[in-house]
């Protein structure tokens, strides 16, 4: 396990899923989501699988596959099942482009990008719901016309809701249920996101990596209250075919 005197190893920690999304919000999703008691859970880009955890043992579900290729993430989400009793539940180290076993439900938050992009993963996720089967789907867009400043952050391929909607309808999907993350949602993500290392420069204000911490962690919040805060949203789809 990552010492905690390493700032690295506590970027995560005070994070409950890497995504804006309470836990009310999740249990939402996941009740529209509608997984079989005996059923299969996949969840790509799982992080350490928080989501995919509670979407399996609140379901009956029997067997729960968390792919991602960040290892201290799989270690804390196998650490999760084993303190959980969740022994249904495994961790694979394997980019998520090369995975190629259906499950009946599948999760995919916020990692389009690593099936090559939104209009891309959507066709590869449909190879991977089984017939009959459900997806529950995370991405991106914008609220209102970027700014440049934006566009240089997050990329010129974000959409805008409408034409995000489009494009899931364009691949072949219908929309069984479409939610977004709120303001406060957004607010928590951002806060969590930087609170570990908040806390460890706290603890270590003389150590030799606290400046290089304390720039990284003061523009992600002065791009987030300038540039993004209330223009990027972020959809969460349950989709069927």
């Amino acid at each position: 396990m990552p010492s905690v005197d390493d700032p690295a190893s506590v970027r995560y920690a005070r994070m409950r899923w890497n995504t804006p999304l309470s836990a009310e919000h999740a249990d939402l999703l996941l009740q529209r989501l509608d997984i079989p008691a005996g059923g299969s859970v996949l969840d790509l880009g799982c992080g350490w699988g928080e989501l995919l955890l509670r979407a399996v043992t609140g379901s009956g579900a029997t067997i729960g596959v968390g792919v991602d290729t960040d290892q201290s993430a799989l270690a804390r989400g196998r650490r999760a099942a084993l303190d959980r009793g969740a022994a249904q539940v495994s961790f694979v180290r394997q980019a998520a482009a090369t995975w190629r076993r259906p499950a009946d439900r599948v999760l995919c938050l916020g990692s389009a990008h690593a099936l090559g992009g939104t209009a891309a993963g959507l066709a590869t996720l449909a190879e991977l719901v089984e017939p009959g089967g459900r997806l529950l789907f995370g991405d991106g867009f914008w609220e209102r016309t970027p700014s440049p400043e934006a566009v240089k952050i997050f990329g010129a391929d974000v959409l805008s809701l409408p034409d995000l909607v489009e494009l899931v309808r364009a691949t072949g999907w219908r929309v069984l249920h479409l939610s977004t993350a709120d303001q406060r949602e957004w607010d928590d993500f951002e806060s969590t996101w930087r609170a570990g290392r908040q806390e460890w420069l706290l603890a270590h204000p003389d150590d030799p990596r606290a400046e290089g911490v304390r720039d990284e962690l003061d523009t992600r919040l002065r791009e987030y209250v300038t540039v993004y805060r209330g223009l990027l949203g972020l959809g969460y789809f349950v989709l069927g075919r």
